[in-house]
């Protein structure tokens, strides 16, 4: 198996299972400074061993078709994140971290005996949603670059599969939560707050919802996409907790027993108000039904900071 991103947030986790079902898999990743190059060679040091090779590179410089060759499945997490950082100079390292490079792999794959390729998309496609619960039919609409640049390598995976019969099949995560979450994100930023005494930074009025989902969920979901996914499909993978920000700290206060000071700021733009998922497709295709709720996954992500010294 080939699981781009290796070394990420999710990827590391998704590694980390594969491995220990069994698998044997080739991992890529670019350790770009988003963040913290160290804190990602950390997550791949935790995984790594018997079972697991890095293949250290960017997807636009590696070669993609020795890369896929003797590969069955391709697990596509890697990519550029964020919103906030997606405007302006910055959007031409999205384009080719999350465009350039989707197509290049995709195109790899087309002469490869691939029998799945299981691309991580994002909530962030839909902006804001007409309607709540979302689901995947309902029109992509993405206020953000970063958004659109997600969309972009979806209808590429569509397109792969159409023309060439290349089973693809993406995955909208929303607000993926846990242990090795990436620094920028707000939970991380929130514990790391409590824990050292430190005000929380909150972009807007607290009041946004979000669709949160534990990372061992969104793993489960993405390794039954690589057998059970119909190829041309889109999930939405969702952890079926909608609360406002304002609340998750409210419980992250009580889980680390601070008192929480929070530094309200203007919204962001590219920012959705609220995000809920229909997950009926992978609950269906997938079997997908999430295990951890919000308090729980919260609970282990402090308990995680707690013994790193975060």
């Amino acid at each position: 198996m080939l699981l781009t991103g290796a070394a990420g947030f999710i990827g590391s986790h998704l590694a980390e299972r594969l491995v220990g079902e069994g698998h044997e898999v080739v991992g890529v990743d670019a350790f770009t400074d988003y963040y913290d190059p160290d804190l990602k060679r950390a997550n791949f040091a935790a995984i790594a061993g018997d079972g697991v090779d890095l293949v250290e590179g960017d997807l636009n410089d590696l070669d993609a078709e020795s890369l896929v060759r003797e590969v069955d499945v391709v697990f596509h997490l890697a990519g550029q994140p964020g919103v906030r950082a997606s405007w302006g100079e910055s959007f031409g390292v999205y384009l080719d971290q999350n465009v350039l490079a989707t197509q290049r792999l995709l195109e790899a794959c087309r002469s490869a005996s691939t029998e799945r390729f299981v691309y991580a998309s994002s909530s962030s496609i839909y902006g804001d949603a007409e309607r709540f619960p979302t689901v995947e039919d309902d029109l992509p609409a993405p206020i953000s670059p970063y958004g659109v640049t997600k969309l972009a390598a979806e209808h590429l995976c569509r397109l792969y599969f159409r023309a060439y019969r290349l089973p693809t099949v993406s995955l909208r995560y929303f607000t993926i939560y846990g242990p090795r979450q990436r620094p920028d994100m707000a939970f991380n930023r929130f514990i790391a707050g409590a824990l050292h005494g430190n005000s929380l930074t909150v972009y807007g009025d607290g009041e946004q919802i979000r669709d949160f989902t534990y990372v061992a969920d969104a793993v489960s979901a993405t390794i039954a996409a690589a057998t059970q996914g119909q190829p041309g499909l889109v999930y939405n993978i969702a952890g079926g907790t909608q609360t406002s920000v304002r609340e998750v700290i409210e419980t992250i206060g009580e889980l680390t027993g601070a008192e929480l000071r929070v530094e309200n700021r203007d919204p962001v733009a590219g920012d959705a108000r609220r995000t809920g998922a229909d997950t009926s497709r992978a609950r269906q295709d997938l079997g997908y039904s999430p295990s951890v709720d919000l308090r729980d996954g919260l609970s282990l992500q402090v308990a995680h900071a707690q013994g790193n010294g975060d």
